[in-house]
């Protein structure tokens, strides 16, 4: 129990780091590189705290459910034209799209500007959160396998091809959008009611790019790969935390050295992520 109590916020944020990881997979699985769950993730964290704020008395289930709907129906709207784009331009424009809301909180002064906002009352558990990853792993993992998970893969392998089978591929990843849209806003909601505070700054294109790295280090071939990413990349820098101390590095910086040096080494000897091990080790002991 002590030892829970030690890491209770290290637990916490596995799970939430893995619920973020499933939002790039979202997208990732019909294979669009969207980088906007930043924001969404933004709009998610502040939809619920305002609530939480100003009507105390709604039940959490509620304001996350308010906060997983927000983004998502941002994500319509945005996805509709952004979508024809592909590769970097896609890339860049949903870049683009989450600094356009970070901005907007930054200035918007019912939101406490760059201030943010504080004293929000800690309505998250850790069973919370294992919870919603586990509702996310199941309903992905159940996604995988069915008519709408095979359209997913062949549009990811050639979305031509999918076309001329008849596969409405942009409706297939509209919707994948506004599903890593919801995880992103979802996960935006329970990391504000843990921490007290919501703060423009913390949305920022580093915050993405951590969404990105773990699900890449874990395997987005697979749905359960971003969250072994998501908990690998997160442990392991408190786990050297002492390591970074004696080299003369602060923990921030320390951490994305180790993300980078994580990341290249699995593009170069493990493409398909760290999810992929068993099966390599299968094969060899064949």
């Amino acid at each position: 129990m002590d030892l829970l109590l030690a890491y209770e916020g290290l637990i916490a944020f596995v799970g939430i780091n893995g619920l973020l990881a499933l939002s790039i997979y979202a997208t990732l699985s019909c294979g669009q590189l969207s980088l906007a769950n930043a924001g969404f993730m933004a709009i998610g964290a502040y939809t619920g705290a305002l609530i939480t704020l100003h009507a105390p008395a709604v039940p959490f289930i509620v304001v996350l459910l308010a906060a997983a709907l927000a983004p998502s129906l941002v994500a319509v709207p945005l996805g509709l034209p952004v979508l024809r784009l592909r590769g970097v331009f896609l890339a860049i424009a949903t870049v683009g799209f989450g600094e356009v809301v970070r901005l907007v909180f930054v200035n918007w002064d019912f939101t406490n500007g760059a201030l943010g906002l504080v004293a929000i009352p800690q309505r998250t558990h850790v069973w919370t959160i294992y919870l919603a990853l586990a509702v996310a792993l199941y309903v992905l993992g159940r996604l995988r396998g069915s008519r709408a998970g095979y359209a997913l893969e062949a549009i990811r392998e050639d979305e031509t091809a999918a076309r001329t089978m008849g596969i409405q591929s942009t409706a297939y990843k509209l919707s994948m959008l506004v599903l890593g849209a919801a995880l992103a806003g979802l996960a935006g909601a329970l990391e504000a009611h843990f921490t007290f505070i919501v703060s423009p700054a913390g949305y920022g294109f580093g915050r993405v790019v951590d969404m990105l790295v773990q699900a890449v280090v874990g395997g987005a071939a697979v749905f359960y790969g971003p969250v072994i990413g998501a908990a690998f990349l997160t442990v392991l820098p408190e786990v050297l935390r002492e390591l970074g101390a004696r080299l003369g590095l602060s923990p921030g910086p320390f951490r994305l050295f180790l993300n980078g040096v994580i990341l290249l080494a699995v593009i170069l000897y493990l493409p398909s992520g760290l999810a992929s091990l068993p099966q390599r080790f299968r094969r060899r002991a064949a």
